[in-house]
């Protein structure tokens, strides 16, 4: 194990370390570094857009959550012996293997309001097109519902993963005793889904709180920097404005928020299993 603890540590632990150590220092990326102890995050603390970008994570967290539930209900319908479920199985997995920046710019084509496919939707229904990367109150929520396409099917292949997996002597014997239906479900089948629910909410998480890709192909963080995220305000600080030190403060920011979200979803997993 050590070539792979010595990888981990150079090219993941030091980064780490380093870059909280830059959200301590005024930098530019290119000349000296200043040290200025924690006025990075005081400056965070009064920054709108910082606040804004939080918000949107938060949002993007609560409802990357849905994934979950989806791609297990999914998963559920597509564990049956069927002629041609692999090519079904096949399709639903697809989206996760696109590009995010191809998703995000399918998903610009889909809700634009002069030729999108959303137009043509609500037009049916007798609607006016929405213009919804140019609203200010719903591009956040356009931009998670992209997101999401892909992420449920991750959470599917897990879950069925995770069904292939299940010890079939205790289906049997509930069986046996009469279990059917919601009552498997709840008392056979989720706990032995642990692990693979586990899993699906860690990868849910760290991707809600990375998002960028799509973001960054879709908006740019606008309209007037309504739908950027930290992982977004980071790389427009440290890349565009020269501010190498605010923009490690941001991204420990967001490590801090991410390993405090894991750590509780892991402590709940223990306590359970112990339980």
């Amino acid at each position: 194990m050590l070539p792979a603890l010595i990888l981990f540590v150079v090219y993941v632990i030091y980064p780490i370390v380093q870059s909280i150590s830059y959200s301590f220092y005024e930098w530019d990326g290119i000349g000296p570094k200043y040290f200025i102890g924690f006025q990075n995050y005081i400056d965070l603390y009064y920054d709108p857009q910082f606040w804004t970008a939080l918000w949107n994570n938060i949002l993007w967290l609560v409802f990357f959550m849905l994934a979950v539930p989806i791609g297990l209900g999914i998963a559920l319908f597509l564990n049956q012996e069927v002629l041609g479920i692999r090519a079904v199985k096949s399709l639903f997995f697809f989206p996760f293997v696109i590009s995010q920046v191809i998703i995000g710019i399918v998903f610009a084509w889909f809700y634009d309001p002069g030729y999108g496919l959303l137009k043509i939707i609500v037009g049916f229904f007798g609607f006016d097109p929405i213009p919804v990367l140019a609203d200010e109150t719903l591009v956040t929520y356009g931009i998670i519902a992209a997101g999401l396409w892909p992420q449920i099917a991750y959470t599917m292949i897990l879950f069925l993963t995770g069904l292939n997996n299940l010890q079939p002597e205790q289906i049997e014997a509930a069986r046996m005793d009469g279990a059917k239906g919601w009552t498997m479900l709840r008392h056979v089948i989720l706990p032995q889904l642990r692990p693979a629910t586990f899993i699906a909410i860690v990868v849910t998480v760290i991707g809600a709180l990375r998002s960028f890709d799509l973001v960054a192909s879709m908006t740019a963080g606008g309209p007037y920097g309504s739908s950027t995220v930290l992982a977004y305000f980071m790389y427009e600080q440290a890349i565009f404005n020269y501010r190498m030190g605010y923009g490690a403060a941001i991204a420990t920011v967001l490590f801090l928020i991410m390993l405090i979200y894991i750590a509780f979803f892991l402590w709940r997993m223990l306590k359970d299993e112990r339980g």
